[in-house]
């Protein structure tokens, strides 16, 4: 049996010496000093860490296949359009980066209940107005104006009307909502609707044409307007839109009653 020795007073000096001189981390934080609490305000999250927005990636993708036939009987040629990764920003930063004089149209999300912005350069307008009235090449008449003509203004009717619906399609198969327009300006710092502190997601798209430099638009969605929908904008699965056709089961269930009435006669 081995017996149990217990410290001597000098012993038990010596360890509780060792132990007072060992050195606490300067950044250690006392859990019951109140002062070393951080106060967190609800909704202050950093919304922009939403993650990667694969589907959004994917709707793009068809809008870009969706908006040639929009631009098809003005050019007269099917154009190369393709999209760039959605860019998260805030207002003011794209509009840093963006011309004054471009045409820019709100459309209203009713199903989500927020805005978007479509903005198209104003050098696009010039060479889509021309090819669709009979210009012999893809060419911009006109790089730098302060407002665009009244037949200028029938074509960017015209394009926002057939890319909204593009848009409509694109969107069907994540989430059912329409691009109604709001109103159109030809400077984006008039748009009234976000703030320059607002943190945008920028759908950025290229258009390539023969002959002609490329010419793009852009579409903006405020950050809070797809805050709903996040989670399937998120998501790498996604459903096909398919639309409930009942002619099939009606055309069934005549022919059941029919064959009925003939085995019973």
């Amino acid at each position: 049996m081995v017996g149990s020795r217990k410290l001597s007073n000098d012993e038990v000096e010596a360890l509780l010496g060792g132990l007072e001189a060992v050195a606490e981390p300067e950044n250690a934080i006392d859990v019951f000093d109140t002062k070393a609490v951080r106060d967190f305000d609800f909704g202050s999250e950093d919304l922009s860490l939403l993650g990667d927005y694969y589907a959004l990636r994917m709707i793009n993708e068809k809008i870009c296949r969706f908006t040639r036939s929009v631009f098809l009987p003005m050019l007269r040629i099917m154009p190369r359009i393709s999209s760039f990764p959605p860019e998260v920003k805030s207002f003011d930063e794209y509009v840093a980066g963006c011309d004054n004089f471009v045409s820019v149209t709100t459309n209203r999300l009713e199903a989500l209940r927020g805005n978007s912005l479509l903005i198209v350069q104003s050098s696009f307008i010039s060479i889509l107005t021309n090819s669709y009235y009979g210009g012999s090449k893809i060419k911009a008449l006109h790089q730098a104006k302060g407002e665009f003509t009244a037949t200028e203004q029938r074509i960017i009717q015209i394009i926002t009307d057939g890319m909204n619906r593009a848009m409509e399609d694109a969107w069907k198969d994540l989430f059912v909502t329409t691009f109604e327009p709001l109103s159109r300006e030809e400077n984006i710092q008039f748009v009234s609707f976000v703030d320059g502190g607002d943190t945008v997601i920028v759908c950025s798209f290229m258009v390539q044409m023969p002959d002609a430099e490329p010419a793009s638009f852009d579409v903006l969605y405020p950050l809070q307007t797809l805050k709903p929908i996040s989670s399937q904008l998120r998501s790498r699965v996604q459903n096909e839109f398919v639309q409930d056709d009942r002619t099939w089961k009606a055309e069934i269930g005549a022919g059941c009653i029919i064959n009925s009435i003939a085995i019973i006669g």
